[in-house]
Formats: C-alpha cells, structure tokens, sequence
C-alpha cells in the first residue's frame, strides 16, 4: 500500500459509524468501511467535475484494519489515486481519527462536520485500504480508456505508477468445500449499475468473523469481483484462508476472498446508543 505523492490530489470526507454500521461489539463492520470507500471515491470524482465521464467498477479491494472505528466515532475518510493503468486505476484510501475543532457543538451530528473535542490520536491512521478500479464507458459499460481530462487531475497522485488489472487469486481447486453457510443476495442490495452492490459481498466474510471471532480487533482481507451477482442464493466454497462465492451450479464464481489476518482481544464495552424517538 504505496503512500501518497506529496504533489496528488488527496480528498477527504467526515464519517462516523452509526447504528446500523456496526457489529453487536460496537465496532464498524467490513461492509460497512467498503461503503466509506466508495463513496469518498464518487465524491472524488464529483468533486473534480468529472463523475460523468465514466462509471468505475471495483475489480479488487483489500481492507487492512489496523484498529476498528467504533460506534459515534468522527473519522475522516482520505483517498487518492496510486497508480493508472490503460482502462483501469488503483485507489488508496485511509480512515483516520478526525482531528479536533473548536467550532464543533455537541449538537453538530452531520457526517461533514469536524470532532466536538480534541484528539491526540487525531490523524493516526485506523484502517488502510487499496482497491483496483476498472474504467467503463458511461452509455456502453465495456471497458474504456481513461480520458486524458481524468490523467490530469490525477497522474500527478500517481507518480507515474502503472498497475495491472490481472486477478491475483486462483479459482476453486479439489480441495475446496461447501462451508455449510447458507447465503442469499437480496434486492435491496441491488445498487443503480443493476447488479448486487460491492459493498454487500464482504457480509458473508463478515457474518463468519462475528460468529468465529466476536471479539475481532484486527483483520486483513482482500476481495476479488469476478461476475456480477443478481439477487438469490449463493454457495460458499471454503479452503483454509480462501472463499468464494458462487452460483448455485458452480458454473459462475462471483467473487473471492482471501483473509489474510484476523486478531481477536478481549472484548470491548459497547458505546450507548442514543434512545430514538
């Protein structure tokens, strides 16, 4: 995970972990960080005027929690491009304690407004992660080359790094099984490209973490997108760190995983919800 050259474009958002992000621990879960990502990656791009070029599908994303957000936590979101291929382009993006402001109330709850209170571990960096962007045309979503109008604004970010766009992890092998673990795609995670969101792949890691390890404090992981699902069910292949998801009939993998570290501590105090109406 290279780090970002000291003349890119670097942008940021303000996030924070709400109720419906976060495990029973108070923790933010995988799918949710992935949804962090790819927003700040949309508002990047409308941000520099240039989200209508182009529709950009995650091809592979690796999330490296160094420690989990918790719940109510300000976090600021920052992310910028570490490297450009022909048609694709890879995407860092770093979630860090969100630094203090004196112009922050207690009443101030909107996901851009800064912390109520001085940090001193403000800007130490929580989670890392990377991902591998492939560049669609907008009317045809096939592959398209990256316009020279996205390489100026963020070639210089870059530092002239090329990528490739190759999937690293290998298809099922004999000594892949069926974990057991039901699953099904549903409709309300069919996002607006009309196939099952990115974001909704990491639940089926993420609901085996939380059962094996809830008291998980560390995780490494990184996800590979093959073909995209629709809504229904789906089989869980597993081979010691690996899985993948695929069709019913096995004929298409929709996705992988591969865990690459997961450390469990003792289990933290869950902050208080506030009470709603």
């Amino acid at each position: 995970m290279v780090s970002a050259h000291p003349y890119g474009r670097v942008f940021a958002l303000h996030r924070r972990p709400q109720l419906a992000d976060c495990a029973p621990s108070g923790r933010a879960r995988l799918d949710a960080l992935a949804r962090w990502v790819q927003d700040v990656a949309y508002a990047d791009m409308e941000a520099a005027g240039l989200d209508r070029l182009a529709i950009w599908v995650l091809r592979r994303h690796r999330i490296r929690v160094l420690r989990f957000p918790v719940f109510g936590e300000r976090c600021e979101v920052r992310t910028f491009c570490s490297g450009i291929g022909r048609m694709w382009a890879e995407r860092r993006t770093t979630v860090t304690l969100a630094p203090a402001s004196p112009a922050a109330t207690a009443e101030d709850t909107s996901d851009q407004s800064p912390v109520t209170a001085a940090n001193p571990q403000a800007g130490s960096p929580l989670v890392e992660t990377v991902g591998l962007w492939v560049h669609l045309d907008p009317e045809h979503r096939l592959p398209s080359p990256i316009t020279e109008a996205e390489r100026e604004i963020y070639a210089a970010a870059a530092g002239n790094r090329s990528i490739s766009s190759r999937l690293r992890h290998p298809r099922p092998g004999a000594d892949a099984t069926e974990i057991g673990r039901a699953w099904h795609f549903r409709r309300t995670e069919v996002d607006i490209a009309d196939h099952v969101n990115n974001a909704a792949y990491w639940e089926p890691l993420e609901d085996e973490l939380i059962e094996s390890m809830p008291a998980l404090s560390q995780v490494d992981a990184e996800l590979e997108f093959r073909v995209p699902a629709q809504p229904g069910p789906v089989r869980i292949l597993g081979a010691g760190p690996r899985r993948w998801l695929t069709a019913t009939d096995g004929r298409e993998i929709y996705a992988s995983a591969l865990l690459i570290n997961a450390v469990s501590s003792p289990a933290q105090t869950v902050p208080a919800a506030p009470s709603t109406p």
